[in-house]
């Protein structure tokens, strides 16, 4: 049984604060419903002060996932570990794994955007030494001693739920990346399938005496959409797909390495390209995929049109692959 993940970053070009609110509102509907049909995971992330609105405060928008659901879990994926204050990071993320009992999954990157650090007057060059400094105080943190942070004994409360700390990994496509991992002996997230830095990770692992594991893409990770009638949604909605696909393509510089990563520049180069998916329920069961993860609210897709899609996973594809 694949992995399955419903993905959010409420995207949506020239909103209003109402259309804004209502797609809130359909994705905590469309998380209450995944949740009653047995999907794993939703998934979510963090952008600043993107024109189509990109989701912010992944935390925040966590925190209504869990009230609206019981037993699907969380992953913010990822997190932008040097754009956050280290000590209430780790109040929040404590609150969040006792409201959620345990289903909060962070994944901490440094992200790629400068332009995201200078609109919080954070200085680029030291996203490396931030994030140390953050993963180094999350872990602390959450054993409910006191510690030294930045020269001063402090203490953090409450004490998270899960034993010994919410689960965290650290995320990212460089040796660097890989080291911090290996040292602090948390685990790894590749942003792309990359068995050369999982072996360097493994590697430094031995070196530094710790213990830790990976979770790294397949070397497929398609974003999908289902629908009974594929040809029907690039026509009319293809655009969304695009959009997204090209809002990536001009944050990521050519050293970026990521599983979601597209060169197309039409709906037809995207439709041939894969990356993004449109596909029947059947087609969908005989793909293979070692992970299925399903993007209904893609670029601004209507709320209608995801929800459609979230359905066939559930009631189409989810059933023939349990049988």
């Amino acid at each position: 049984m694949p992995v399955t993940v419903v993905r959010f970053n409420l995207v949506e070009p020239d909103a209003t604060p109402a259309s804004l609110a209502a797609r809130y509102a359909a994705a905590l509907d469309m998380a209450r419903y995944a949740d009653e049909h047995g999907v794993t995971t939703v998934q979510t992330e963090e952008h600043h002060g993107a024109a189509n609105n990109w989701l912010p405060s992944p935390f925040t928008f966590a925190g209504a996932v869990f009230g609206a659901t019981r037993r699907i879990a969380v992953t913010v994926s990822a997190v932008i570990g040097p754009l956050h204050e280290p000590l209430r990071l780790a109040e929040d993320i404590a609150v969040l794994d006792l409201i959620s009992g345990g289903r909060l999954v962070t994944v901490a990157g440094i992200g790629y955007r400068p332009e995201e650090y200078a609109l919080f007057d954070v200085d680029w060059q030291r996203r490396g030494r931030l994030q140390d400094e953050l993963l180094e105080t999350l872990l602390k943190a959450w054993t409910g001693e006191e510690f030294v942070y930045r020269g001063r004994p402090v203490r953090v409360t409450p004490r998270p739920f899960t034993e010994p700390h919410p689960l965290l990994l650290v995320g990212g496509s460089s040796k660097a990346a890989a080291r911090r991992a290996a040292r602090l002996g948390l685990p790894f997230f590749p942003s792309a399938h990359l068995p050369e830095l999982e072996a360097y990770y493994k590697e430094r692992l031995i070196e530094y005496g710790t213990e830790g594991w990976t979770m790294m893409p397949a070397a497929e990770t398609p974003l999908l959409h289902l629908a009974e009638d594929p040809d029907r949604v690039w026509e009319r909605y293809g655009r969304h797909f695009l959009h997204e696909a090209r809002t990536y393509a001009s944050w990521q510089s050519g050293g970026i390495r990521s599983a979601v990563r597209s060169a197309a520049t039409t709906v037809d180069e995207l439709r041939a390209e894969g990356v993004y998916r449109v596909l029947t329920p059947e087609q969908c069961v005989t793909q293979g995929l070692d992970s299925l993860v399903l993007h209904p609210l893609c670029g601004g897709m209507p709320p209608e049109e995801g929800l459609r899609s979230l359905r066939l996973l559930c009631e189409d594809v989810l059933p023939r692959l349990k049988d």
